[in-house]
């Protein structure tokens, strides 16, 4: 069967950069008036520089944005095809080295890194044959991060790209020898790139487009079931359950809370009013008269906060503790988590302990990795 993105197929399994340039503005200009409307080549510019024999450069074919300059670090969102002799090409999302700008607004929205992952997720379970063909970063613009080492390990021959743009690479195919496989993850991806520009399908195409659509939607929001959940909580003491509103997030918590840990544990809620003397602890209002004390007005004295009563009761306990944040996206976690987070490290090389700064007593002012807490949170 034929595919409007044959041309481009070609390309990716030739294995080689003869006529580079010129095969690409072919099968560029062959998607207009044939896939996408004839006005949407004003979304893209190609960048295809001709490379054979450097040693000093990536070679690449770049879909990027019209508004980059014709030569130099371009930035943005781009479609991009890395060739490598004798091996397909690879496939590739990338933020151009210049940054985000013109496509801060794309990049930035959690819609679009979600599709991504799911594109990816749906191409190894279709087309991995049990390997990994397909890999996303979590947050496109962490520009910080590189592909991780396993997949460089795993796909070696791609080296000279990720040592160049490795940190750039948001969401990656790997061809295999099946080029349906390489049709789907162009379908997939370049459909996605045009529509975040504007630009849908024709309509004549419409039925191929929706149901490569269909395919990848159903990993957008994979499924999570009580036993993984409890799993990772095993091995990284911490949870985040995160989905759309009436999903079952914080049922499911409690379903934990009440049948796995005996309900031994306890539920609060963030909200934009959450402080770190919740979570933590500080100090707090007392009004005199209470334990004996004269006179009128206030007094202020330690109080622990959700995290500290937690420590102190699961550290004289035999039994794992679960402390359950409900709408924990609600608050400003920079703030109320302040050094607590220092313990959040799944797997640290050495026992963690973080003491609060405030005079709380002894049974409150610390809490350690210690193995008995775990903290499963909904948002």
């Amino acid at each position: 069967m034929t595919s409007i993105f044959d041309p481009l197929v070609d390309i990716v399994h030739s294995g080689t950069l003869d006529s580079w340039k010129d095969r690409n503005e072919t099968a560029l200009a062959g998607l207009f008036g044939t896939r996408y409307a004839k006005r949407a080549d004003k979304a893209v510019a190609l960048r295809a520089p001709d490379m054979r024999g450097s040693d000093s450069g990536v070679p690449y074919a770049a879909y990027i944005h019209p508004s980059n300059a014709d030569s130099g670090a371009y930035g943005g969102m781009s479609f991009v095809i890395f060739p490598i002799e004798g091996e397909p090409c690879l496939i590739a999302m990338v933020i151009g080295t210049q940054g985000l700008v013109p496509d801060e607004a794309i990049l930035g929205r959690p819609g679009h890194a979600r599709k991504i992952q799911a594109v990816a997720t749906w191409l190894n379970h279709r087309f991995g044959a049990g390997d990994q063909v397909a890999w996303a970063k979590q947050d496109p613009t962490r520009i910080d991060i590189d592909v991780p080492d396993s997949i460089q390990h795993a796909w070696s021959a791609y080296e000279r790209v990720f040592k160049r743009y490795g940190r750039v690479l948001y969401g990656v195919y790997r061809p295999t020898g099946d080029r349906a496989g390489t049709v789907a993850a162009l379908t997939a991806i370049l459909d996605l790139m045009f529509e975040e520009r504007g630009h849908t399908p024709l309509k004549e195409i419409e039925a191929d487009s929706t149901a490569t659509q269909s395919a990848w939607f159903s990993h957008l929001m994979p499924k999570t079931d009580k036993d993984q959940v409890i799993e990772l909580l095993k091995t990284r003491r911490f949870v985040i359950l995160q989905g759309p509103p009436g999903t079952g997030k914080t049922r499911m918590a409690r379903q934990i809370l009440a049948q796995h840990y005996g309900g031994f544990g306890r539920s609060v809620q963030f909200h934009p009013s959450t402080t770190y003397e919740n979570f933590i602890g500080g100090l707090a209002p007392l009004q005199n008269g209470t334990g004996g004390e004269q006179g009128l007005g206030f007094r202020f004295a330690p109080k622990p906060g959700y995290l500290l009563e937690a420590a102190a009761q699961a550290a004289g306990a035999q039994q794992p503790y679960l402390l359950h944040i409900d709408e924990i996206n609600r608050a400003d976690l920079g703030k109320i988590l302040g050094e607590a987070i220092y313990l959040f490290e799944p797997n640290p090389e050495s026992r963690r302990k973080s003491i609060s700064p405030t005079t709380l007593g002894s049974r409150f002012t610390s809490v350690s990795t210690c193995p008995k807490i775990s903290t499963c949170s909904a948002r």
